[in-house]
């Protein structure tokens, strides 16, 4: 998507005497993306909106999106609140967006989930629904030990939840649906809701998973996003693999996944975590303990950055330095400004690795292109004059899915590196 779809923009709007739909005509020349199965309409793109209400469509309405040659291309939902005016979800021109609709595109979704994993397991964690890659632009949901946390980040689909929220139900039988909004998305989307429960029953405390022989407690009322990150599953077993004896520096630690898993799956002598967050560090003291690790973990509630420079001040050395920070980049204004984010903390991360040691540098922020994190990570070699190997690149599991027409959902860029 070019800057100018990126951006908000003014379209016109025709009455027209046809009952039904609205229709959102695409400028000559920006169809194809959209023929091309994305399913993000900026309203850059519109050239204008017929409809026969009066102001027009209102937020969750279906459309119908057609070219400026009347050729039917999808049907979507729309919100004038929104940069993506238009959220696309059927290329089908007999396929309407009925309850039935949003039903099979749960059951898909579940049905994928339980290919891979017991997704009626007490212990298990997993992603059930990735937006638009199970075709569900602005819903995601996650599954711990049969409670759901149910995440919209969009008003137009959050319209339409009685039918997928009883579509998880029918599936699953869950616990409890819990509700969990983004920071932002007020702004972002003018969806105005709070967080808490959609049915069934809370959680008397954590809620406990297992991933890899690891236990972990989940705070599924108030933890960051959705309450884990599930999506560094794998990547923290690879990544322990290389830490038998390490001293280990875990910045940005949150509930101590990687640090725990570095301990106890991969035999690392010792981890310091470091987070800005006290929450997040009583969980992850808790987590250890519950591993039977928490002698060889210290915890440490300060600002990464500046805990960082301390450290390299005072001449401290690790085995193995892990960054898996927070997202830096929400916008494409913001782009410059992440990467100059990761350009300086993976170089004061590598003040205080030792030569030899192993780096295992992450990047979430899907505007960051895995070329762009590489070439960042070349940026640092040649700046700090140390010779980095990278020794595997990783992203999302199997419960984290690519589109292939959406790239935007890769996401997460994980490089476990060597650097002498």
């Amino acid at each position: 998507m070019s800057e100018a779809e990126a951006g908000r923009s003014t379209f016109s709007l025709k009455r027209s005497e046809v009952p039904g739909h609205a229709e959102i005509v695409i400028r000559s020349r920006r169809a194809q993306p959209f023929f091309g199965r994305h399913p993000w309409v900026f309203a850059g793109a519109v050239d204008h909106v017929k409809s026969s209400m009066e102001g027009g469509p209102a937020p969750g309405d279906v459309v119908r999106v057609v070219s400026q040659d009347g050729h039917f291309i999808a049907w979507g939902l729309f919100n004038a609140n929104s940069r993506i005016l238009v959220r696309l979800y059927s290329w089908k021109q007999d396929e309407g967006l009925t309850g039935d609709f949003w039903r099979q595109r749960v059951q898909r979704a579940v049905s994928s989930r339980r290919a891979l994993f017991d997704v009626r397991s007490a212990s298990c964690g997993v992603r059930l629904i990735f937006s638009e890659s199970d075709g569900l632009s602005g819903l995601t949901v996650d599954s711990y030990g049969g409670y759901l946390l149910v995440q919209f980040t969009s008003l137009a689909l959050f319209q339409h939840r009685e039918a997928i929220l009883s579509a998880l139900q029918d599936e699953l039988r869950p616990e409890g649906i819990w509700l969990r909004t983004e920071k932002g998305m007020r702004e972002a989307e003018g969806l105005d809701v709070v967080d808490g429960l959609m049915s069934g029953r809370e959680p008397n405390g954590p809620v406990f998973i297992e991933e890899h022989g690891i236990r972990y407690g989940v705070d599924v009322q108030r933890g960051q996003k959705t309450g884990c990150y599930l999506d560094q599953r794998d990547n923290r077993l690879a990544a322990s693999r290389y830490m038998r004896g390490a001293k280990v520096l875990d910045a940005f630690c949150f509930s101590g996944g990687f640090g725990i898993t570095a301990v106890k799956a991969g035999g690392a002598a010792s981890v310091v975590g470091v987070d800005s967050s006290e929450a997040a560090l009583t969980i992850a003291r808790a987590n250890a303990e519950l591993n039977g690790v928490s002698e060889r973990c210290q915890w440490l509630h300060e600002d990464v950055r500046p805990a960082l420079e301390a450290m390299a001040g005072e001449n401290r050395q690790f085995d193995a330095v892990i960054l898996d920070p927070p997202r830096m980049a929400r916008t494409r204004n913001g782009l410059d400004r992440a990467v100059s984010g990761y350009l300086r903390l993976n170089e004061v991360g590598l003040k205080v690795l030792r030569p030899g040691g192993i780096l295992v540098t992450c990047s979430c922020s899907g505007l960051v292109s895995r070329a762009d994190f590489s070439e960042i990570i070349s940026e640092v070699s040649r700046h700090s004059g140390r010779d980095i190997q990278i020794l595997e690149q990783r992203g999302q599991p199997a419960d984290h899915p690519v589109s292939a027409t959406c790239p935007e959902t890769e996401y997460l860029k994980v490089l476990i590196c060597r650097v002498f």
